[in-house]
């Protein structure tokens, strides 16, 4: 990083613009990283060049351009995320000896981008490619308890967003958030017969830097195993690799002088 600051404060930008829900004025982004006016106001005008920024004139104020948005789709399209996770996620097999998933929120709905199965346990409806309402999954919940009350109620906005499965799950936005409540309270998200009668899940979220959910990992075991002494070990896996495939999608800074993002 020393031998191209440059590079790196552009860098600091561009993830300073990400992490805000509202386009920022120039003098707040040089304020907030430490960096001089002058060289934000350069930095900004490469970056609307390239299309990476755009600059909102009437509002004298600096947001994600649209090259950001196809660079974001291009990592996508390269599926980094299994790749990154899936030694965590065989690991997690290992020590449980119970299947293992990782999921990752595509609007109402969880995709699953990874399957481990352990020897000698049920078969899953949970396999590669497989979607299922958020609401319903030990995944979905913690993805959804890691993400700001607007965005959810945005997800959610009247009863018929709540598909229901086996007759089981949240039913309304009140029932939904009491349960987004529990999770972040306990730390961990827990699913009981509402995907597949008989078995129970428990999921953590993987959070980048900026604390945002990129996917969940989650174990499930038969009904009869579920246990709380049981489950509490099976979190500390849960959690122990969650937190390994977060170091790996968002390594530390390597410059720990650098400020800090609000």
């Amino acid at each position: 990083m020393a031998n191209a600051p440059a590079a790196a404060s552009a860098l600091d930008v561009l993830e300073h613009l990400s992490s805000h829900a509202e386009p920022l004025p120039a003098a707040a982004v040089a304020r907030d990283l430490g960096l001089p006016r002058s060289s934000v106001y350069h930095l900004l005008t490469v970056l609307v060049s390239r299309g990476y920024v755009t600059h909102y004139a009437d509002d004298r104020r600096y947001g994600l351009g649209q090259a950001a948005y196809e660079l974001g789709s291009a990592y996508q399209r390269q599926a980094p995320l299994a790749r990154l996770a899936r030694s965590a996620v065989r690991r997690l097999v290992d020590r449980s000896a119970r299947n293992a998933h990782l999921a990752t929120l595509d609007g109402r709905d969880v995709i699953y981008l990874l399957e481990e199965r352990a020897p000698g346990q049920p078969t899953l409806v949970t396999d590669v490619g497989v979607r299922l309402p958020a609401h319903l999954t030990a995944s979905g919940l913690a993805l959804l308890a890691a993400l700001p009350a607007a965005q959810v109620r945005a997800l959610y906005p009247d009863r018929a967003s709540f598909t229901r499965r086996h007759e089981a799950g949240p039913r309304s936005l009140t029932e939904l958030r009491s349960l987004l409540a529990r999770t972040r309270a306990e730390g961990f998200a827990r699913e009981d017969d509402t995907v597949t009668p008989g078995l129970s899940s428990v999921a953590v979220a993987v959070t980048d830097r900026s604390r945002r959910p990129v996917a969940a990992i989650a174990v499930t075991v038969r009904a009869q195993d579920a246990t709380a002494e049981h489950l509490l070990c099976l979190v500390d896996a849960v959690r122990a690799a969650a937190a390994e495939i977060a170091r790996r999608v968002s390594p530390p800074r390597s410059d720990p002088s650098r400020p800090r993002r609000p």
